[in-house]
Parts: structure tokens; sequence; C-alpha cells
């Protein structure tokens, strides 16, 4: 049934090629990317090379109906390239049940202090380690958080902040850009 250098295809894997030898019950077969493969005779067909066949009266070529049947080409995108920097941005959730394990016994000048000087060491540490970005996340709530979060920030010269993406974090975030100095 198949000769040597008859072309053929496998029937349940995309892998074409020529047969080359013989192996017992097993056809051994010369894929088109080079390697050399061993398949049962129920598991080949045989690839006619008369692929310019009119397919049925249609006017249409095999070869034509096969690459109508190919699933397309994804398009690529170029990404632009950035640092692994400047995707990198520190999160402080400043909520009081991420910064210690029971608020039992303490009063909320308690609480807003320990945000408040958990914000500042946080602000001293990016500065010491040159992270262009911070993101407090502070939540909605009365806004009491964000006005001593604002005031705090106010007092440094070379930080800038805004509110942070709303996308991702919502009203409840504020995001902080230091200005690196070049004479540092």
């Amino acid at each position: 049934m198949f000769n040597i250098g008859d072309q053929v295809a496998v029937l349940d894997d995309n892998i074409n090629g020529v047969v080359v030898g013989f192996q017992k019950e097993q056809i051994i077969v010369e894929t088109t990317d080079g390697f050399t493969m061993t398949y049962f005779v129920n598991e080949l067909v045989k690839i006619n090379n008369s692929s310019k066949l009119e397919v049925f009266n249609s006017g249409q070529t095999l070869d034509a109906v096969l690459k109508e049947k190919e699933l397309p080409k994804k398009r690529s995108f170029v990404k632009e390239k950035r640092s692994k920097k400047d995707d990198f941005v520190l999160e402080i959730d400043l909520h009081i049940e991420k910064l210690v394990p029971s608020k039992r016994g303490m009063s909320n000048y308690d609480i807003l202090t320990l945000q408040t000087e958990t914000a500042k060491r946080q602000i001293e540490f990016a500065m010491r380690n040159r992270i262009p970005r911070i993101v407090f996340i502070h939540g909605v709530g009365e806004g009491i958080l964000k006005a001593e979060l604002d005031f705090l920030l106010g007092r440094y010269d070379n930080i800038v902040f805004q509110d942070a993406d709303y996308q991702k974090y919502g009203l409840g975030a504020t995001e902080v850009y230091f200005k690196q100095n070049a004479n540092r």
C-alpha cells in the first residue's frame, strides 16, 4: 500500500512527511521538520501530488480549499520596551487590619497615628532606595486618613502626588512620585 518516497500525512496529528522505510508492521516516516518517526499503517494516509485537482467541480483547487481552512496567523504587536524599574510600584495598604493583627484597645487617634507613621516610614524607605513611585491605599471612608496623608506628603519638597489610577484602585488610593536629584 505504501512505498518508499510516498508523501504521507498522519491522521490524528498535523504532521506530514515522506516514507523512508519499513520496520515490522510500522512505517518509518521522515517529517517535513527532519525528524524520523514510526507509525502503523492505519495512522497514515497517502498524499497525492496531484493537489491541483478540481474539488467538487467548484472551480477551486485543493490547495485553495486547504488554505481557506488554515487558522489565520496571529498579528504581532510590538510592545514598547520599558525597564523593570518603571513597572515596579510599591503598594502600601494603610488599612489598619493590614497593619496590626487586632485593633482591639486602640483609639481612633492611635490608629491614625500608626497609619501616618507607617506612611512616613515607607516614604523614607522609598527615598533611600530610589524607588520612583509608591501607591498608598487608604480607602474612601470619611477622608480623614487621606487628608492626613496629603498633609504629610505636602511637607516633602521632592514629592509629587495625585489620586491613583481609578480603574485599578478606585477612589481610595494616592500615587506618589519622587523627583530624583541628579547630584545625589
